[in-house]
């Protein structure tokens, strides 16, 4: 059955990348990675150090020479229709590379002429509002806060008004409140139908934002899907009940682990495939303790990130 590609934004087929191919030091970055990211989603790329997050993006964007495979950006094979598939895509590094001598109309208006955008189709002053600096349009970069400099960055991925958005680590290095205004503009983009792709290292943010996922370890994708799908899969669930009485010693169940926290508090770690909430709480009531209160933890993308990489630090 042939496979409808039509909504997906990137398409990778058996990507390999083979630094120093030919001499005794080659080292194996990317190992047969396969993966289709969906046409407007928010899609999470998540890996430690070195884990080939990097080099992926750098093929996809064109900055990388890959050794095997196959990459389509929005329908166009980054080696034969190599110039179609770099306009359909926005590339917002970690680093803050502006020039200190333009102000944010100047910067986007130069790098709309890098991208050979006419003068008439250019989208200047609409950026400038998107990314929420149109009151700073003539400011010089020294004087714009470290948010406000990201944001810049992310309208110069824009100029070429390209349907794909790749975020590296956008948000590393910046304060709670600044991450969640950028998050915001992020947000307004992929309302737009902007597809945007992001690497980071905050776990909790990416379980916020990204619609699906991809883990990278070691140059293999060890696990991928819809974030909500990948959550569900970690069978583990988590109770802190208080009890009534002082009667922790006397709760005995079968196919639970039960810690207790004091004379009157427990904390119970479960799978919900064996054993259900409504049937541990049906039995501490029928072993005659009554239930004061009850706090329930769901897995998150912390634990599976750590449990599918064998990372425990």
């Amino acid at each position: 059955m042939a496979i409808d590609n039509k909504n997906y934004a990137i398409e990778i087929n058996g990507l390999r990348k083979i630094y120093n191919h030919k001499k005794s030091n080659a080292f194996e970055a990317l190992k047969g990675i396969n993966l289709n990211i969906p046409k407007q989603s928010i899609f999470g790329l998540l890996g430690a150090n070195g884990a080939g997050k990097s080099t992926l993006i750098n093929i996809i964007a064109g900055l990388v020479k890959k050794t095997e495979g196959n990459v389509k950006v929005w329908g166009n094979d980054i080696e034969t229709d190599e110039r179609n598939a770099k306009l359909s895509i926005g590339v917002v590094p970690q680093e803050l590379i502006l020039d200190p001598f333009f102000t944010p109309r100047e910067t986007l208006k130069y790098q709309s002429g890098y991208y050979g955008v006419p003068k008439k189709e250019n989208c200047i002053e609409e950026i400038l509002e998107t990314v929420g600096l149109s009151d700073k349009a003539d400011a010089y970069p020294r004087s714009l806060s470290g948010g406000m400099r990201r944001r810049l960055m992310i309208g110069k991925a824009m100029v070429h008004r390209p349907p794909i958005l790749i975020l590296d680590e956008p948000t590393a290095g910046v304060d709670v409140a600044l991450r969640q205004s950028l998050w915001k503009e992020v947000k307004k983009l992929n309302e737009a139908g902007v597809t945007i792709i992001l690497t980071t290292h905050y776990l909790e943010e990416a379980e916020a934002m990204c619609d699906s996922l991809a883990i990278v370890n070691k140059g293999e994708i060890v696990a991928e899907g819809q974030t909500n799908e990948m959550l569900n899969k970690l069978d583990k669930k988590e109770l802190i009940i208080l009890l009534e009485n002082e009667e922790a010693d006397n709760i005995k169940l079968d196919g639970v682990d039960i810690e207790i926290l004091n004379k009157s508090l427990i904390r119970i770690a479960f799978k919900p495939s064996i054993i259900n909430e409504g049937e541990i709480i049906e039995k501490i009531y029928t072993s005659g303790s009554k239930i004061k209160s009850i706090n329930s933890k769901e897995p998150d993308l912390e634990e599976l990130y750590l449990e599918l990489t064998n990372n425990d630090s």
